[in-house]
């Protein structure tokens, strides 16, 4: 079937939000709601198998800091720290200190004029990925997305694949029009519980996670003077990620 939508991952594959966006954002938030909280980065790694931030602290709860009094309401109480580290992380875009990765920008403009329709799927929340793409693609840059499925919007986070499904039905396409970019184990276990064929992009983060069935691993989309490194899989002699590359991928695992 024929290609017609590109459904992207946010954290970690638009742009590398994790180490020094989302965590420096918590770790913001713990200090101003008076606690000793701090998720260095090899900590945060760890807390990494775990999506969502809510979700997040709670698993540090659980698992790393078992000793601390838990308030009576402790829903309450992780949802306002999680309202407070969105607030510290969109101020950090707000700066323009996390840019996208190399190749993104390039790849988005060349799939909108080859008419190909784009989506988010993602668990972050839906601030954060407005102030990225606002802060990365301008002010119109959430239009440039037919379907910004994100945060909530679906109960089951990453590995499940409720958010990939929910973009696609928004979309009225099959999995086999679409194609994936994810940057972690979590994300292709999502979009390929989706039957998405996926481009894997890592990070410092993802690099040994497992990726089997991926229809190519890179270290980034590359551009024509910054070439890629392919990790796994045939990138047919290219040396970055284009959409004639896209196309042959998901031709490829046809």
């Amino acid at each position: 079937m024929k290609l017609e939508a590109l459904l992207f991952d946010v954290d970690g594959t638009l742009a590398d939000t994790e180490r020094d966006g989302h965590r420096v954002a918590f770790n913001q938030a713990f200090a101003e709601a008076g606690l000793d909280w701090e998720w260095s980065v090899d900590l945060y790694e760890q807390l990494l198998a775990v999506t969502g931030g809510k979700e997040r602290i709670l698993h540090y709860l659980d698992n790393y800091n078992t000793e601390f009094e838990r308030p009576q309401q402790l829903k309450e109480f992780i949802v306002d720290l999680h309202k407070s580290k969105t607030r510290h992380y969109t101020d950090l875009l707000n700066t323009g200190a996390i840019p996208l990765r190399p190749g993104v920008l390039r790849l988005l403009k060349e799939a909108r004029q080859a008419g190909l329709r784009l989506a988010i799927a993602t668990t972050t929340t839906p601030a954060n990925v407005s102030g990225l793409l606002k802060n990365t693609l301008g002010e119109a840059g959430e239009s440039w997305f037919e379907v910004i499925a994100a945060g909530d919007i679906v109960p089951a986070k990453k590995p499940a694949p409720d958010i990939y499904t929910y973009a696609m039905e928004q979309m009225n396409l099959p999995a086999e029009a679409c194609i994936a970019f994810e940057d972690s184990e979590n994300g292709i276990l999502a979009s390929h519980g989706a039957n998405l064929k996926t481009i894997i992009t890592v990070n410092g983060y993802t690099l040994g996670h497992d990726f089997s069935g991926a229809v190519i691993v890179l270290d980034s989309f590359g551009e024509p003077d910054q070439p890629f490194n392919v990790i796994a899989g045939d990138a047919f002699n290219k040396t970055y990620l284009d959409i004639e590359l896209v196309k042959q991928l998901h031709e490829k695992s046809n």
